[in-house]
């Protein structure tokens, strides 16, 4: 079972009037949906909320949700943030099975830059995809996917296909689609372009 626990508590009011209310009370405002049961209005207090957001471990993962002495596994799937505190201001949870197969976003992220040729020489990596959509097991979902960038040169495309899954996880969808390419700078272009002259002149002074 997840880590986290979400202590909250049901609200009775809903709607913008109610969820302002919530705030007031220093609570942060929340929906459980998902199963065979009806939509929750639900809170949990700011501060526990906030720690629990802080972990890292919150937002596309595995938690507990617990309401008195029942407990529940939830994923939170939405966290919204407000735009000068960057504080929550809602959230949004979704009952599963603890093996139930889930789709959910997972974060992409690169490795061992400096061992890419293409990179070296000026290359850039443009990043299409920071986040993937996998089908998981909801008591199994990564952390994150890591590419490892090393041997890979200048025009080379990263498709979701290249990743390495763990076991029972797979692309929510059949698409292979592009996650990121190795493109070249203008300037490595024209080091390129240089370096092609040089040899073709120094070919003809030869011959």
């Amino acid at each position: 079972m997840a880590d986290i626990i979400l202590n909250v508590e049901v609200r009775d009011r809903t709607g913008t009037g109610g969820a302002r209310e919530t705030r007031r009370a220093g609570l942060v405002p929340g929906v459980l949906y998902g199963g065979a049961k009806d939509p929750v209005a639900i809170s949990v207090k700011a501060n526990e909320f906030r720690k629990a957001l802080y972990t890292g471990k919150l937002l596309g993962h595995l938690v507990t949700l617990k309401y008195g002495d029942e407990t529940q596994p939830v994923v939170a799937k939405a966290i919204d943030m407000h735009p000068v505190t960057d504080e929550p201001v809602h959230f949004d949870l979704y009952r599963v099975d603890e093996h139930q197969l889930i789709k959910i976003e997972v974060p992409v992220h690169f490795k061992n830059q400096e061992e890419s040729p293409g990179l070296k020489k000026g290359g850039t990596l443009n990043i299409v995809r920071h986040t993937v959509e996998l089908a998981c097991p909801a008591d199994h979902i990564p952390e994150e996917l890591v590419f490892d960038l090393t041997g890979l040169e200048i025009g080379d495309t990263i498709r979701m296909s290249a990743f390495t899954l763990p076991e029972g996880v797979k692309p929510a969808t059949d698409r292979d689609y592009v996650v990121a390419t190795l493109a070249g700078s203008s300037a490595s272009a024209s080091a390129d372009a240089a370096t092609d002259d040089a040899a073709a002149a120094a070919a003809t002074t030869t011959v």
